[in-house]
């Protein structure tokens, strides 16, 4: 088990939940699922402690945007990471476990996706909704 906790922007707390094998690239991919296949929804997956961090995080280790320790789409990830801080109470430097980030998740308001997922090209996809309604409904 690893107990070695994941680092986290904001933002990356929504795509995890809603994550369904599609990424930006192989390599980053094949990451996302590592980390949310088989560290978050993996059997005791709720007691993962996730950190939160302002740059660059265990996500992002492949993207093919990433520039060091910042995003090639600083903008755009910043608005998104500032929205999500928001919403779920995150401040840099955070600990929680990934069930306490569920349930963060799940005191969302039902339309709260449309107003801090907006700049995010996979929210027309619509499968951070549907992992939203799953985890409110608990099913």
């Amino acid at each position: 088990m690893n107990d070695t906790p994941l680092r986290y922007r904001p933002h990356h707390f929504l795509c995890s939940l809603g994550f369904e094998g599609k990424g930006y690239s192989p390599e980053f991919t094949t990451n996302m699922t590592a980390i949310v296949m088989g560290r978050l929804r993996a059997a005791r997956g709720d007691e993962v402690v996730i950190e939160v961090v302002e740059d660059t995080d265990d996500i992002c280790t492949p993207c093919p945007s990433r520039r060091g320790t910042a995003c090639g789409s600083g903008y755009h990830i910043n608005q998104l990471d500032a929205a999500h801080a928001a919403a779920l109470g995150l401040k840099p430097g955070d600990k929680l476990t990934w069930g306490e980030a569920r349930e963060r998740m799940r005191a969302l308001p039902d339309n709260a996706l449309s107003e801090i997922c907006a700049p995010c090209q996979w929210l027309a996809f619509g499968m951070c909704t549907a992992a939203l309604g799953r985890l409110k409904s608990g099913t």
